[in-house]
C-alpha cells in the first residue's frame, strides 16, 4: 500500500468551495479501483492550507484515477480556487491501523 500526501494553498476565500469539491472527489474516489481510503486536513495555524492524504493499493491505481471523468471534472471546479496546488509525494506504508489493516 502507498499514499500521496499534497499540500494545496488555497486562495482566500474560497476555503468553503474546495473543500465542497474535495469532498465530492473523496466521495467518487471510494469507487475507484484500489482506492483504500483518505482524508483531508487543515493545519490549526493555517486556515487556507490543506493536506491532502490518499492511501491506494498501488501508484498505478492512483494513476488511473487521475483518468477517471469524476476526477477531471473535479479539477475543473478547482480551477481558481488554489493559490498553490503543490506536489503529492509518495510514501510507502509500513502500518495502517483501524480499519485500514490490509
Amino acid at each position: 500500500m502507498e499514499t500521496v500526501i499534497t499540500r494545496v494553498t488555497l486562495n482566500d476565500g474560497a476555503e468553503s468551495d474546495w473543500d465542497a469539491v474535495m469532498h465530492d472527489r473523496m466521495s467518487a474516489a471510494e469507487g475507484a479501483q484500489g482506492w483504500v481510503g483518505g482524508c483531508i486536513l487543515k493545519p490549526v495555524e493555517e486556515r487556507n492550507v490543506r493536506l491532502v492524504l490518499g492511501l491506494w493499493e498501488t501508484r498505478a491505481a492512483w494513476d488511473e484515477w487521475h483518468r477517471d471523468p469524476m476526477f477531471q471534472e473535479t479539477a475543473e471546479r478547482l480551477k481558481g480556487l488554489e493559490r498553490d496546488t503543490g506536489d503529492g509525494s509518495w510514501h510507502e506504508v509500513l502500518y495502517a491501523g483501524g480499519r485500514l489493516q490490509r
